[in-house]
């Protein structure tokens, strides 16, 4: 069975975006973007994403963000792929098979709901948290509607960058 891990930047006060969508307000670091990318290319051997997530790179004109992973796109509203190389998925169901399925894990790219989602069916193996050293007050949280809590396990010391980001990971607790 593939883990699955949702690597995610995260306010302070645990928000990954703003209640637009917008995320620009996330500290630039260059040596945390060569390490998460570097992750990305080493770690992982696919990847799962909700349509707005998807849609931030489709609007820039980016039909394939990660050419080397194996992209899944969650929706129910998108009629199709404008790309061969992704797939668009219509259910939680097939997520679980591709987690059953051989290979390495399988990254959680975004967004909010459908992470609160995959965390209420279990679905979520791992938490690799980028918590900037920024309060936004309020926008798209982390997790919204939980039904129980989640016990965290912490799976080493957190790596703290120059600009003040603190990278920490979690296993999920069954």
């Amino acid at each position: 069975m593939r883990k699955i891990i949702y690597y995610v930047a995260t306010s302070l006060d645990g928000f990954i975006a703003r209640a637009d969508g917008s995320f620009d307000f996330f500290v630039n670091d260059d040596d945390l973007v060569a390490d998460f990318f570097a992750s990305l290319k080493s770690d992982y051997g696919a990847v799962v994403m909700g349509r707005a997530t998807y849609e931030v790179g489709l609007a820039a004109g980016v039909t394939n963000p990660y050419p080397w992973l194996d992209t899944h796109v969650v929706s129910r509203s998108m009629e199709a792929s404008p790309d061969e190389a992704i797939s668009i998925v219509r259910e939680l169901d097939a997520v679980e098979a591709l987690r059953r399925g051989d290979g390495d894990p399988i990254w959680l790219c975004g967004g909010g709901e459908l992470a609160t989602a995959m965390m209420s069916r279990g679905l979520i193996d791992e938490l690799v948290l980028k918590v900037n050293p920024v309060v936004l007050g309020e926008g798209i949280p982390l997790f919204r509607g939980l039904e129980r809590p989640f016990v965290l396990a912490s799976l080493g010391a957190p790596k703290v960058y120059a600009s003040g980001i603190v990278v920490s990971r979690f296993a999920v607790e069954p």
